[in-house]
């Protein structure tokens, strides 16, 4: 069980086909493996290099590990494309058109004995403005070509979050992604 600090937010619970069935408090839903909405976001610029940020090692998981540009919940009953663009301008410092590419369900244990149970809507952007993270999100950020990534997954896949090895290494997700077979 998590014992650090944090603050209660509510996140939707939803079945298989990605259904509201209600709220549930986030770090319970983490606790107890509750499969719930969440989002992954995939920001390229002009050359087709994908921005990761780091997560900051305070996170309640998996800190301290590179991930996609963004990745968060919808609050309880917000739609979820709007949670995306809410989340990127907070945690990354900026905004750009997002479009969404698919969904996936996936199951995960992290670090802290929590799980990631997740119902998690793929959206995907391109801009070329320069990250003002949130400190208190993201400890580093950085645009890596999709080779050089698929190469560090295969090497060093510990330093990556469950979620983004799952997409990169599952060809038809990375294929959404990227637009390209991976």
């Amino acid at each position: 069980m998590y014992n650090g600090r944090m603050s209660s937010e509510y996140i939707n619970e939803v079945d298989e086909q990605g259904n509201r069935l209600g709220v549930i408090e986030k770090l319970t839903a983490h606790e107890r493996g509750v499969l719930h909405e969440a989002f992954s976001i995939f920001v390229f610029n002009e050359v087709g290099e994908l921005l990761l940020q780091k997560r900051q090692v305070t996170k309640y998981h998996s800190g301290g590990l590179w991930s996609n540009t963004c990745c968060s919940h919808a609050r309880a009953g917000e739609v979820v494309a709007d949670a995306a663009v809410r989340r990127l301008q907070e945690e990354m410092g900026f905004v750009c058109p997002l479009e969404f590419v698919g969904s996936f369900v996936y199951k995960a244990a992290l670090d802290n004995n929590l799980t990631e149970h997740e119902f998690d809507y793929l959206f995907v952007g391109q801009s070329n403005e320069v990250p003002t993270p949130n400190p208190e999100e993201v400890s580093d950020y950085r645009w890596v070509t999709l080779e050089v990534l698929k190469s560090e997954l295969n090497s060093h896949p510990e330093q990556y979050t469950a979620w983004l090895s799952i997409i990169m290494n599952n060809d038809d997700l990375c294929k959404k992604i990227t637009n390209v077979v991976c």
